[in-house]
């Protein structure tokens, strides 16, 4: 959420990639990896191409970026931290001020070198205050925090007295330097557990295939926050073939409870009673909002026996808590979702739903409606004449003038002509009271090419390809009045025994000119007949 027509370029960072053996978080190396992230992402402001001038331009003189990360739920339960716990809270702000005052710093490092952004001299006042509310925040943090948040925190203070420094000096060359993305996809492909700012959805999980099928994910940070809980190799493996059994670590050997917090996911587990409460995610992200300089992208999940006072609770709530914006999602709400915790069912909580009777629908477009035509109904018989065959054409009208079904009757009957012609009406008839557009099969069918065809004595027509083509091409009189199916039908015209010749126009080529017989070049019309743009050759006409 910033300023309109401006695009942000967006980065993140896996946040267990920077834990060392001993399961400490890597300030240095983090505070690095967002410095050289940063200046990547500035480079590519001036070289990637916009949608439209208006976001080039804006994009260019106020620069965005939008630095994040992705994995914080897993970092967090590896490090033995509840999700929605105060120790959870601050570890996750103390991460996010550090990542937002070394992304500033390095900014305002571009801008010693390149300068400010353009929009930077009528806003450096502001933006300065803005970014020493960021220090002001980090200061508190440092002050409330607990323990396992205080070393990031103290690192972030010192960063964010260089930004505060150097962007009084110099400036920052970004308006705006991080937000929270959601990294529904690229999480996966940087082997995180969780995505962007979001706890687990559950220990198991199954993902729905495209293809059909489902693929059962399981947790791989369990062993690791077992391990920083105090659990054995033993006691670990036991818990863990529990929860690839059981889908839910509730009840498990050896397993206590006070823990059960740690393990608590944003759905509850298939076979368990837990999740993360709706306040949790809306607390969480007013930890981390103080430290980024744009909006966060999450979804606050509720369970799938929420109701609609929970909903406008979570919105008041996050009104209250300063968010700037906030998505929820309820758990088995859409028909199919991607990720459940069930391999058979679409929402956790299915088994304890109140019921609901719906319609059994099947997947697909609906059904066609078929609108016939009255019993007495207004009709006009033309007549016709391609090459020594003659036929008639009656064309039956809807209330509104608007044709819905078509006879083709050629004089001799019982040929094979008279019969192919007869038929293909009657699909044309079908299609039409399907709502089929005139418009279409005019444009599919007009400028067909086959025997009889030649001269018709018509002067609106004068030359027929072929029989498809003079009824098409007399029908197009029709096409501009037929609405679409389900509209408002106009008051009904009265239907004219001819209608006027319509002013002759220049051809530059036609859609049904064959091509030349001595070059092949595509012949275009000349008056009745055709010549080749190319040679020069004729049809025989001239």
């Amino acid at each position: 959420m910033f300023l309109d027509d401006t695009a942000c370029n967006l980065a993140s960072l896996n946040l267990r990639k920077f834990q060392d053996d001993r399961g400490g978080f890597d300030t240095a190396s983090f505070r690095e990896a967002c410095a050289v992230t940063i200046t990547a992402m500035e480079i590519l402001v001036g070289n990637a191409s916009y949608p439209t001038p208006k976001i080039t331009r804006n994009s260019h003189d106020f620069r965005p970026l939008g630095l994040g990360y992705a994995n914080l739920g897993a970092l967090l339960m590896s490090r033995g931290l509840a999700y929605d716990s105060a120790a959870g809270r601050d570890y996750a702000a103390a991460v996010t001020s550090l990542m937002c005052a070394a992304a500033y710093a390095q900014s305002a490092q571009i801008a010693s070198a390149l300068g400010p952004f353009k929009g930077h001299v009528p806003n450096a006042g502001a933006m300065l205050d803005v970014v020493e509310k960021h220090a002001d925040a980090n200061r508190q943090l440092l002050t409330d925090a607990t323990s396992d948040a205080r070393g990031v925190a103290a690192v972030a203070q010192t960063a964010w007295a260089d930004a505060v420094a150097r962007g009084i000096n110099t400036g920052f060359r970004n308006s705006q330097v991080t937000v929270l993305a959601p990294t529904g996809t690229i999480a996966f492909l940087m082997d995180c557990d969780t995505t962007g700012v979001e706890p687990d959805l559950a220990l198991v999980k199954y993902k729905r295939l495209v293809g059909g099928g489902t693929l059962k994910i399981v947790n791989q940070t369990v062993p690791e926050a077992l391990t920083k809980l105090g659990y054995g190799a033993p006691a670990i493996d036991a818990i863990v073939a529990y929860i690839t059994n059981r889908d839910t670590i509730e009840g498990a050997p050896g397993f206590k409870a006070e823990h059960l917090s740690v393990f608590d996911c944003a759905f509850r587990s298939n076979n368990g009673t837990r999740s993360i409460h709706y306040l949790g995610h809306l607390r969480m992200m007013a930890a981390v909002q103080p430290f980024l300089s744009g909006v966060i992208s999450k979804t606050v999940n509720l369970p799938t026996d929420c109701t609609v006072t929970d909903i406008e609770d979570a919105y008041l709530q996050a009104w209250q808590l300063g968010l700037k914006a906030i998505a929820v999602y309820r758990d088995g709400c859409k028909r199919t979702q991607p990720l459940s915790t069930s391999a058979t069912a679409t929402a956790s909580n299915a088994a304890t739903a109140t019921p609901v009777t719906v319609a059994v629908t099947t997947d697909g477009p609906p059904p066609p409606r078929r609108h016939k035509l009255t019993r007495d109904r207004h009709s006009m018989t033309h007549k016709f004449a391609i090459g020594g065959h003659e036929g008639y054409i009656t064309v039956g009208l809807y209330a509104d003038g608007t044709p819905g079904e078509i006879f083709v009757r050629m004089a001799k009957e019982g040929s094979t002509i008279a019969g192919l012609v007869d038929s293909f009406a009657t699909a044309v008839s079908i299609a039409l009271q399907h709502g089929a557009p005139l418009a279409l099969l005019v444009d599919k069918f007009k400028g067909t090419r086959f025997e009889p065809s030649g001269f018709t004595g018509n002067s609106d027509i004068p030359l027929a390809t072929s029989i498809m083509d003079y009824v098409f091409r007399w029908l197009e009189r029709f096409a501009a009045r037929r609405p679409a199916m389900g509209s408002t039908p106009a008051a009904a015209p009265t239907v004219a025994a001819a209608l006027p010749a319509q002013p002759a126009t220049p051809w530059v080529a036609a859609t049904d000119a064959p091509p030349c017989h001595e070059c092949g070049t595509l012949m275009v019309r000349n008056g009745a007949c055709h010549k080749c743009p190319n040679c020069g050759s004729t049809s025989g006409c001239s």
